[in-house]
């Protein structure tokens, strides 16, 4: 799925993952046999713009696909500046920094570095993004430095995996690649649109 932005307003970029199941007719045939099969999943990846907040990219994968390999592709989707990319400690990664800063430059990537992790050599130098964020929860722990970087925006894509699952459901209909895709954005539109018509319009009045 890909999303254009009528103007080039900095997107504020949410990024999360869930599983789905492929749930067609040949799982209700083994369902309605009573023979057992080992299930198949597909991996959903999830780009949310915090503001205001809509999906705006995806990405299908298999099960076994890993988070922050999924980067760059989500960020080819996504049209106009980036200017945060926040994410959970799963895309505590060089790659995921590259990723952002190479299409991005002035983007500020806002995840949490591992809890094992320690600066680089450079650090009092000159810090790198990971660097600064390991120096800040130093200073003020994982609470403060989740209230100073803006982390907790980050539940709104968790809002928006939870809202996939109980409107659209957790499964995918369709077999094969090309109509899953179709299905996840059709899926996505269903509910930016929900949003928007849930959301209030305020108009100046003299």
């Amino acid at each position: 799925m890909r999303r254009s932005r009528g103007g080039q307003a900095p997107v504020h970029l949410l990024v999360d993952s869930t599983g789905l199941k492929l749930c067609g007719p040949g799982e209700w045939l083994t369902e309605k046999r009573g023979t057992r099969r080992r299930r198949s999943w597909r991996k959903l990846h999830l780009a949310t713009d915090a503001d205001p907040e809509r999906i705006i990219a995806s990405v299908l994968t298999g099960h076994d696909a890993d988070d922050g390999g999924q980067v760059g592709l989500l960020l080819e989707r996504v049209d106009g500046p980036v200017s945060s990319f926040t994410a959970d400690g799963a895309y505590d990664r060089d790659d995921v920094y590259a990723e952002v800063t190479a299409r991005h430059p002035e983007a500020e990537v806002i995840v949490p570095p591992r809890s094992s992790a320690v600066p680089g050599a450079l650090a009092e130098a000159d810090p790198t993004a990971r660097d600064r964020h390991l120096q800040t929860i130093a200073e003020r722990g994982r609470m403060g430095w989740q209230r100073a970087f803006g982390y907790n925006w980050r539940a709104l894509v968790e809002v928006d995996v939870s809202r996939w699952k109980r409107v659209i459901g957790d499964g995918l209909r369709w077999q094969t690649d090309g109509r899953q895709a179709t299905e996840v954005a059709i899926a996505a539109e269903v509910l930016n649109r929900s949003l928007d018509l849930g959301r209030p319009k305020y108009v100046r009045t003299t």
